[in-house]
């Protein structure tokens, strides 16, 4: 994710965008005897994630969705759907708890029976008629509603567009849209259906596998992922689209989903994606996906975002003229980094952000150092300056500071964007250019499709280093005060603001 406002000369004062954790391991287990013990009354459980303690749910792992969704074409009107959840249960439960927060639900399945079921906090908590127990299959399905319109004190979800609607579930809204285990440590195969009237376009994740036109002019497209995906992934996004396919490195598809009378003045931003594509796969290895392409709104959304596959954008940052070329490349760039950084390699707590946006601002900013010639010592140098005032602001990069009341998305400050990528430099400069990208392609081929922790790339940053990290990281992630950039002893801090 990256935020807005925008400037035209460096990134913006307020910057934009294995299973479960070990970590968690305790808090699972404890949640998970709590729903197994205590039959009443239902209570909303999470799995103890310290930025989102309720979100996620324990005792078991989602294997695959199956979410069917019947547009009206109103945006201001509840969609119909049905979504379809197998998981594994790996805990005694006599409750299943789901995220679900934003919509009716008309019924409930478990295994093909009818189940009770309750709302109580942002859960949907669910009876089955008997216990079940770790290696039992589950089945759940959910009748419901989908509710474009948000809540009041709700960030994210649907977002309304000019003419339909896009997802946009970053940090934690994809409950707001569909039932789910809302937490990205549980990855998992997602197929879309998704049935919209005549002369709109509907597009989600991954590569579609079916049309099919109905009697009256709805059409129902449907889309399989290859590979996992963390719920603040999902992509759906319906409107007056025109779909535009193109080939990028090694026969991989690049389709693009824009507005279809912006098709021309897109264009020339559209073509650059195979080429930042190929200049990625130099940096760090080959394109982790199916697909990829960018998916423009006509929408305000304050943010881009890398839902999987295919990444969001609104529709200014590409027609606005006070930014200049190499900027927007840049943002493409940031996103699609995250393609490696954030999605196929997700963290198993939300306070390992930093590794998706540091990484992210890291090769934009590359980017633009090698291909517009815009210095990353200059742009890292402003970093280190303003460092102190980012941390003491939202806290050290590993170990970020909650969101706001009511302001979820507001974990992403700019400590976790430049402020991260400083320690990238930092590392660079402590164990030099070849250890520093022989660990970042190993970090993405070896944790591809799964889930890391902070914990995992100071193992692995130590092993290409050939010499223990450890006190390195505790003071880059974990330190109030930024320490002595290597190589820089010249560089300084500036004051926290308001100190």
């Amino acid at each position: 994710m990256l935020l807005t406002p925008r400037t035209t000369a460096a990134r913006p004062k307020a910057l934009r965008t294995p299973r479960l954790a070990a970590a968690l391991i305790a808090a699972t287990t404890s949640a998970a005897l709590v729903a197994a013990s205590a039959p009443s009354p239902a209570a909303p459980l999470g799995i103890g994630d310290r930025l989102f303690p309720h979100l996620g749910n324990p005792g078991y792992d989602v294997a695959s969705y199956d979410i069917d969704f019947t547009y009206h074409g109103d945006n201001r009107k509840p969609l119909d759907a049905v979504t379809t959840i197998d998981a594994v249960v790996t805990a005694p439960l006599e409750r299943v708890n789901l995220d679900f927060a934003h919509g009716k639900v008309r019924s409930v399945e478990v295994n093909d029976e009818a189940t009770r079921f309750e709302s109580t906090g942002e859960d949907l908590v669910l009876t089955p008629s008997a216990p079940v127990g770790p290696g039992e299959r589950l089945r759940i399905t959910v009748r419901h509603t989908s509710d474009p319109v948000s809540a009041k004190d709700a960030q994210g979800g649907w977002v309304r567009t000019g003419d339909g609607l896009v997802m946009a579930n970053q940090a934690d809204a994809a409950h707001l849209v569909f039932p789910c285990n809302d937490h990205p440590s549980d990855k998992a195969a997602f197929t879309f259906r998704v049935t919209a009237p005549k002369g709109l376009t509907a597009v989600a994740n991954g590569l579609p596998i079916g049309r099919t036109r109905h009697i009256g002019g709805a059409t129902t497209w449907t889309y399989r992922t290859h590979h996992p995906m963390a719920t603040e992934l999902a992509q759906v996004a319906i409107g007056r689209s025109t779909v535009l396919h193109r080939e990028g490195p090694n026969g991989l598809p690049v389709r693009d989903v824009v507005p279809t009378k912006d098709r021309k003045v897109l264009e020339r931003w559209l073509r650059r994606t195979p080429g930042q594509i190929e200049w990625m796969e130099q940096k760090v290895g080959r394109y982790p996906f199916e697909t990829y392409g960018v998916l423009v709104a006509q929408a305000r959304t304050g943010f881009e975002l890398e839902t999987q596959t295919l990444s969001l954008f609104e529709r200014d940052l590409f027609t606005r003229p006070e930014y200049p070329e190499w900027y927007v490349d840049s943002i493409m760039v940031h996103e699609l980094a995250h393609q490696w950084f954030g999605d196929s390699v997700s963290p198993r707590s939300w306070s390992d952000l930093w590794l998706n946006e540091g990484h992210a601002t890291w090769y934009e900013a590359l980017f633009a150092e090698e291909k517009a010639k815009r210095p990353l010592k200059d742009r890292m140098r402003e970093a280190y300056r303003r460092s102190d005032t980012w941390r003491a602001a939202g806290g050290p990069p590993a170990s970020p500071k909650g969101p706001a009341p009511g302001k979820k998305i507001s974990i992403f400050r700019p400590v976790v964007y430049d402020g991260s990528a400083l320690v990238l430099y930092a590392l660079r400069q402590e164990i030099g250019h070849r250890a520093f990208d022989r660990l970042e392609r190993q970090w993405v081929a070896l944790y591809r499709d799964g889930n890391a922790t902070t914990a995992d790339f100071v193992r692995l940053a130590s092993q290409n280093a050939a010499r223990d990290l450890g006190g390195f990281f505790d003071a880059w992630l974990y330190g109030t005060k930024t320490p002595p950039m290597p190589g820089h002893p010249d560089w300084r801090t500036a004051a926290p603001e308001g100190k």
